[in-house]
């Protein structure tokens, strides 16, 4: 039964993704707020669909503060990338260009602010990164990014990619860790298992600390979970 609710899961909702992004690429020709509505509205319909379908719910504890700031999510799935929209008003997130370069969702994403690396590009696309980054401060909106550079399984710790440390000094602004276990659930095939996904906010980290303190910090928060298990404790919901 699983594996057809999984099934349903994408039949249901890559149409539906179609339906927003036209819809986003009308109001853009109109009103910028009138845009982040809708994909803020495309956020909220994925998340219903995977509670509602697949029965994967959410236990977030803590708050991202209101303002510009980074946060830095964990990433060990794709439906996090979804619900970090979900996590702070209208955040500017940062990922691969292959996907941001897709056609018609790549649109949606350029016009909503998402920023594209490509990690080839080297220092060109750092610099790309920063300028963006920039101006998403300018504007008051979080940036999303996920520091390990892409996903990662399930109980391991890998170390940040530099591109986090880089962008946290450029743009000065204070760090939310953001630590998840989404890959319990949500695994790269198409079974995706019913439970709660659990999100844990962590204190916020000032700006200004240098590279060391801050991604060892930064690595320490996202691992939770991880570093909680390796030490014997008891996490919520296994």
């Amino acid at each position: 039964m699983q594996y057809l609710r999984s099934a349903l899961y994408f039949l249901i909702f890559y149409p539906a993704t179609v339906l927003y992004c036209i819809a986003s690429l009308i109001v853009a020709a109109f009103s910028e707020r009138a845009l982040q509505t809708v994909v803020r509205g495309w956020a909220n319909f994925h998340h219903n669909l995977v509670h509602d379908l697949l029965g994967i719910r959410w236990e977030i504890e803590g708050e991202v503060p209101p303002g510009p700031l980074l946060i830095a999510i964990k990433h060990q799935a794709m439906v996090e990338t979804i619900e970090s929209l979900r996590l702070a008003d209208t955040p500017v997130v940062v990922m691969k260009r292959q996907y941001v370069d897709t056609p018609l969702l790549g649109w949606v994403m350029k016009a909503f602010g998402v920023i594209g690396v490509d990690r080839e590009a080297g220092a060109s696309a750092l610099r790309e990164m920063m300028a963006l980054g920039r101006k998403a401060k300018a504007d008051g909106r979080p940036v999303v990014i996920f520091p390990e550079g892409t996903r990662v399984t399930p109980g391991t710790t890998p170390p940040l990619r530099s591109g986090f440390a880089g962008l946290y000094r450029a743009l000065g602004m204070p760090v939310v860790p953001v630590a998840l276990d989404s890959g319990r659930l949500w695994t790269k095939g198409l079974l995706k298992r019913p439970g709660t996904i659990h999100i844990r906010i962590g204190e916020t980290i000032p700006a200004g600390l240098k590279r060391d303190e801050i991604e060892a910090r930064v690595h320490a928060a996202l691992n939770a979970f991880e570093l909680a298990a390796q030490a014997g404790a008891e996490l919520p919901g296994r």
